[in-house]
């Protein structure tokens, strides 16, 4: 049978215990990002074009009947360039290789940056084919971002391609 004193004590020892635990749990404050800033998260996942070429009614003559594919595409993807630029300034560059052993998985990107809270012109060019020069999906707004606030630049062709979520 426990003694008066040890339940005593246990409740003590407990009581400490949660109190350590409940004061760690709220303090010291941690911030992700300091009071006045706000994040741009790039987060995109695509797969690049394929780099196809037609073959010539000569090519295509030879081949069984069953095999006469009119276009030749390799089983590898294009890498896929993007660019993200802050008020008409450079601000990030990638280009963003492909996935898998034969390079015909996913291009994957995810790059986290913080700024200060205002507002911005916000411009991302984005070519996932670089058989064509230029880019062929550009997002150009102007953006108010508060303090806090998170911007994520996502791509879904779906929605039409580049798209920003606040």
């Amino acid at each position: 049978m426990l003694k008066p004193v040890a339940i005593v004590g246990q409740i003590v020892l407990y009581g400490a215990f949660a109190v350590f635990i409940g004061y760690f749990a709220t303090y010291p404050l941690y911030r992700q990002i300091p009071d006045d800033s706000a994040l741009i998260k790039l987060s995109m996942s695509h797969l690049g074009g394929r780099e196809c070429r037609k073959r010539t009614p000569e090519e295509l003559e030879k081949m069984p009947p069953n095999m006469r594919a009119p276009l030749d595409c390799p089983r590898h993807r294009s890498d896929i360039s993007l660019e993200v630029d802050l008020d008409g300034q450079p601000f990030f560059r990638s280009v963003m290789h492909p996935t898998g052993l034969s390079k015909d998985g996913v291009s994957t990107i995810y790059k986290r940056f913080e700024v200060k809270a205002g507002s911005y012109q916000l411009t991302v060019r984005m070519n996932d084919n670089l058989i064509n020069p230029g880019f062929n999906h550009v997002k150009d707004e102007q953006i108010t971002l508060k303090p806090a606030q998170v911007l994520v630049i996502d791509f879904n062709p779906d929605k039409g391609g580049l798209f920003f979520r606040q």
